[in-house]
């Protein structure tokens, strides 16, 4: 039984790859001559919003879920989760039959409760805010005895996370930098984790929120800064770095750019309109940062993981 602040290792991330395959997609790699233009990048877009569950989470709930002993499955999974992992682990829960939990925001979209319980999983609702998050988690744990998959500090998760940036760099050869939405961390740690093993000369860079830059406040600061409930349209961005994630941020990171709310909406219509696909707000972050700071990325090839598609269509930010 490893520690909870185990950090995983290359191998963790083979043996990840080799236990999820049958449970996620391949997703895509897809370019655009307009955005390339645009920037004065060469653009490879991972498009985790093709991904089963409609999001990237799907790699490290399997990877947690598959990963369990019968005696730990048999208790079930819960977690709390602004919407994204609650669905994944739901997914994840559903394909081995067993029940999983999750706390979730009273305002998180509608459409990310739904998506829970279309899986088989249970919604409980908490107040906005990390401190009401725990507390409620805590109850319900106590009540189930259900197995904790964290939806970011958990060594599993990072692990399955990183089987995504193993994809990129075999489906794009000469990458110079890949940028990843930052929220809890567990994206951008797996990227790190992949690529300081199997591609160190790839620079990875973090995109965040404004209005929730606590990350690039911690990288600055050189230890985690924690903001409760932060005001976002990039709701998936909300929660803080813990340990686990801080040790592949502060150790690989190569910065952390941010981006407005109104460029990050601006961002998400733009992938809308010239490539046609449907992709949340926290994944169009990468995009609004690379717009934002072209010096950093011109005349370099560039991988860009979008990290979900799980957007409530009733509720678009440019309504």
């Amino acid at each position: 039984m490893r520690d909870a602040m185990y950090i995983p290792t290359l191998d963790d991330m083979l043996d990840a790859r080799a236990r999820i395959t049958p449970h996620i997609h391949r997703t895509p790699v897809l370019t655009s001559r307009m955005l390339n233009e645009l920037t004065g990048a060469e653009l490879f877009f991972k498009c985790e919003n093709l991904q089963k569950a409609g999001a990237f989470k799907a790699r490290g709930a399997s990877n947690a879920v598959f990963g369990l002993s019968d005696e730990q499955a048999a208790r079930g999974v819960a977690t709390h989760s602004s919407g994204n992992h609650g669905t994944c682990l739901s997914y994840a829960a559903g394909r081995r039959g067993i029940p999983c939990t999750v706390v979730m925001p009273r305002t998180a979209p509608q459409a990310k409760k739904d998506a829970v319980r279309g899986y088989g999983g249970r919604v409980v609702e908490c107040e906005p805010s990390t401190s009401s998050r725990e507390a409620v988690f805590a109850e319900v744990v106590a009540e189930t005895g259900a197995e904790f998959v964290h939806p970011y500090n958990d060594w599993r998760v990072i692990a399955g996370q990183a089987t995504c940036s193993a994809e990129l760099i075999e489906q794009v050869e000469g990458l110079d930098a890949v940028v990843a939405p930052i929220g809890g961390g567990g994206m951008i740690s797996g990227t790190c984790l992949t690529l300081a093993n199997l591609a160190p000369g790839i620079r990875v860079y973090a995109a965040e929120p404004e209005q929730a830059d606590d990350a690039a406040r911690s990288f600055r600061a050189g230890h985690i800064i924690a903001d409760d409930a932060p005001e976002t349209v990039a709701d998936g961005l909300k929660v803080p770095l813990k340990d686990l994630t801080w040790h592949f941020v502060k150790s690989h990171v190569a910065d952390i750019l941010t981006a407005s709310e109104t460029e990050i909406v601006e961002a998400m219509k733009l992938i809308w309109k010239r490539m046609k696909i449907v992709m949340e707000p926290s994944s169009a972050v990468p995009l609004a940062t690379i717009l934002k700071h072209p010096e950093t990325f011109a005349g370099k090839r560039v991988g860009v993981i979008i990290t979900g598609g799980n957007v409530d269509l009733d509720r678009l930010p440019w309504m």
